[in-house]
């Protein structure tokens, strides 16, 4: 599943927060932002819908490492 929002929108959430995509409750998902990867989480259901929850962010090193293609700047 995918979903694009704007960074205005993805300021908006908090801990807890939801979002609707079609994908199999339980399911490993990757986060990109601007084709990076920043976070990864995992389908659920919320009720009768989908959503994903973010388990882990990227930290800055790893961002780097993708920038880069290296181990840091």
């Amino acid at each position: 599943g995918r979903r694009k929002m704007t960074v205005a929108e993805e300021l908006k959430l908090g801990p807890g927060a939801v979002l609707e995509l079609a994908k199999p409750s339980g399911e490993a998902l990757d986060i990109y932002v601007n084709d990076r990867l920043v976070a990864k989480g995992e389908a659920v259901m919320v009720g009768e819908r989908y959503g994903v929850r973010i388990t882990e962010i990227q930290a800055a090193g790893e961002r780097a490492k993708q920038i880069t293609g290296e181990g840091g700047f």
